[in-house]
């Protein structure tokens, strides 16, 4: 079996923070395992404030993790440094959510997207101006547009010049966070139609993270489910959307709204509450005061991720 191209292992990330004079540690991320294969698609879902976006930062070396290991192509890089890191940068990079933020405003399109090959030396000046072009080309924008700054682009064009400069160094992994969330809703799926046409045809992977169950199960080929910086239920999208066992994965699938009213939505109960906070989080398994299904047991005990009926892997005490 051939090695994953990026393994995450039993990763936590603790920021420290000062509540009343006193300073404190908040653990936004908490003893979290995966891996990504070639070719593959990770989606990685779950509400605001649950560590989705810190564990995407971590694996791109822009926070450093508190516990655990790191390693793209078999190479640790958790602790490596920015002179180690940067011919890896080639093979991982980064879409974020804010595609205005993350365009640097005093620079022109072409000149964005040409920089990470000028910042690791690849081609001439002529083959340079040719790769940018085709890469404007393949992402819907005219190659004339290169002139244009970030501010007379739409939204759905700016993400598409941010899917551009991640393309540009031929990655192996990309790190998508929320890239749709910030777009109108009748561009999104224009955008992420086109990134999934793209990792087809050169095979990338993605760690899709997102907040919409919807987009997951269209570009995803497993799913990672996470609450309060814990992953709560993991499995290939086609078993977790057709059996989920958490209560808590059930209770997202209830809210995503159906386009088909004639359509019977499953008995699935709604996630009541609000997200515990991350500096005082309950005992035992976090989701307990807000499942239906909960017990003393789950007050006292926090459950380990294990194999389920269904073909998904889930931490509950209560589900088989």
């Amino acid at each position: 079996m051939n090695a994953p191209l990026l393994d995450v292992h039993n990763v936590s990330k603790r920021f420290a923070v000062r509540s009343g004079g006193t300073r404190a540690f908040v653990r936004a991320v908490d003893d979290v395992s995966f891996s990504i294969g070639a070719g593959e698609v990770l989606g990685l879902v779950g509400e605001s404030g649950c560590g989705k976006s810190t564990i995407g930062r971590m694996i791109m070396r822009l926070i450093e993790p508190s516990e655990g290991t790191i390693a793209l192509d078999g190479r640790d890089i958790t602790h490596s440094s920015h002179a180690r890191l940067r011919p890896l940068r080639r093979r991982m990079q980064m879409i974020f959510q804010d595609p205005y933020s993350s365009l640097n405003p005093r620079m022109r399109a072409g000149a964005i997207v040409t920089e990470p090959l000028l910042v690791h030396g690849i081609g001439s000046e002529p083959e340079r101006r040719e790769r940018v072009a085709e890469l404007f080309r393949r992402v819907g924008l005219r190659p004339d547009q290169q002139r244009n700054f970030p501010s007379q682009f739409s939204g759905g064009q700016r993400q598409r010049l941010a899917i551009a400069r991640a393309l540009a160094l031929d990655p192996a992994l990309i790190v998508a966070d929320e890239p749709v969330s910030a777009l109108d809703v009748s561009i999104r799926a224009q955008v992420v139609n086109l990134m999934a046409e793209i990792q087809k045809e050169r095979r990338l992977s993605y760690l899709f993270i997102s907040h919409d169950l919807g987009l997951v199960q269209h570009v995803s080929d497993r799913v990672m489910v996470m609450y309060l910086g814990r992953v709560v239920e993991t499995g290939t999208t086609a078993a977790l959307f057709a059996s989920p066992r958490h209560p808590y994965t059930c209770g997202l699938l209830a809210a995503v709204p159906r386009p088909d009213p004639k359509r019977r939505r499953a008995a699935r109960e709604t996630i009541r509450g609000e997200v515990p906070s991350p500096f005082a989080p309950p005992s035992g398994c976090a989701f307990h005061p807000r499942c239906p299904l909960a017990t003393e047991r789950c007050q006292r005990e926090r459950p380990e991720l294990r194999p389920l009926v269904g073909g998904t892997t889930a931490a509950c005490h209560n589900v088989e």
